[in-house]
């Protein structure tokens, strides 16, 4: 029999949850799910002013607090029975490639917020690690192998933010082996969606492409650029996907400090990417590569056998349907900031 145990299951609606870097996209989902579940006690928490969170929830407690601080990491534990850790400074590859020690310093936050959730007498612990954290030397290739996850040793993740989610991953671990607290740790396979970065330097691929079609077909342009030669693959997990994923791997009692893929096997290349938008956008466009751009590496899919076997699932939302929905939230983000509306997912990152 599957482990299929979540906090409806397993938690009271007054127990506090505690989630951090609730102002960004993946987070301020993870709020609005389990406040959708009935959920009556939960504290957000983001450094970003409250007026530029992506997604604000009523009812929840919400607070603006730079948790590289080890003081306000403890007001952020504290009462919290769980504690969901989503707080990173990172983007898209752009963002990844060129701002290493910002990435790096989230560590600051790992290590402070695990300490401060143990000290508060926290029952169970979720941190988001990224597919960042995988042997670079085996996504050379664009029709890589999936990986599984135990290809993260020998060591070689993505200089900066690989490296700090690797080595917090590891505190995780020993959190659990030493002091006795359950940890989960969910290896994040690149999620996309509503309500995620669109514009700025800090958006991924999926919003990225749909943006620049967006762009290309407001403003009459033919062309569209591509970072990259176009042959890199990916595969993308649609953010209903995320959180599901996050809440049933949170609560199963095998998957304590085991890290385990959170994403899809739907291989697919930033070339066919941008066919698929173009076809959701009715449109065909010139495309023009900048071989000069961050790429990132080759290849990187997510090997499922192991989330399968032990929860029974995996993330099964379509490339296409996740897309469609994107495509049209982004749009409707584009007209909004266009008549002059606040759009907090897409501002300007100066």
């Amino acid at each position: 029999m599957k482990n299929n145990a979540t906090a409806l299951t397993t938690r009271k609606k007054d127990d506090l949850i505690v989630v951090t870097g609730a102002g960004g996209f993946i987070a301020g989902s993870l709020v609005s799910y389990f406040h959708n579940q009935g959920f009556t006690n939960i504290r957000a928490i983001d450094k970003k002013p409250l007026p530029m969170w992506y997604q604000r929830t009523a009812g929840v407690e919400s607070l603006s607090l730079d948790l590289s601080d080890r003081e306000n990491c403890e007001r952020a534990a504290e009462g919290a029975v769980e504690v969901y850790n989503l707080a990173a400074d990172m983007g898209g590859m752009g963002f990844i490639e060129n701002f290493r020690v910002e990435c790096l310093r989230s560590i600051l936050i790992n290590t402070h917020m695990i300490e401060a959730a143990y000290n508060a007498g926290v029952d169970r612990f979720f941190f988001s690690s990224s597919a960042c954290a995988y042997n670079t030397t085996l996504q050379k290739d664009p029709n890589v192998r999936a990986l599984k996850e135990t290809d993260a040793y020998p060591a070689m993740a993505e200089r900066g933010y690989g490296w700090e989610k690797l080595v917090s991953e590891m505190f995780c671990q020993e959190y659990t082996a030493e002091r006795g607290m359950k940890t989960a740790i969910a290896r994040f396979h690149n999620v996309y969606g509503p309500n995620g970065t669109w514009d700025g330097g800090r958006e991924k691929a999926p919003a990225a492409l749909a943006r620049k079609v967006i762009e290309a077909i407001e403003t009459n342009d033919p062309n569209i650029t591509i970072w990259g030669d176009g042959s890199q693959t990916r595969s993308f997990m649609y953010i209903d996907d995320c959180v599901k994923g996050i809440d049933m791997i949170m609560h199963c009692d095998e998957l304590i400090a085991t890290p385990i893929n959170l994403g899809t096997s739907e291989l697919i290349s930033i070339n066919d990417l941008v066919s698929l938008v173009e076809d959701i956008a009715g449109v065909k466009l010139k495309r023009v590569y900048d071989l000069n751009a961050p790429r990132g590496v080759a290849g990187r899919n997510s090997d499922n056998t192991f989330i399968k076997q032990v929860l029974g699932w995996e993330p099964d939302t379509s490339l296409r349907i996740g897309m469609q929905k994107t495509y049209q939230w982004i749009k409707q983000q584009y007209a909004d900031r266009k008549a002059g509306k606040v759009t907090t997912a897409g501002y300007k990152d100066n």
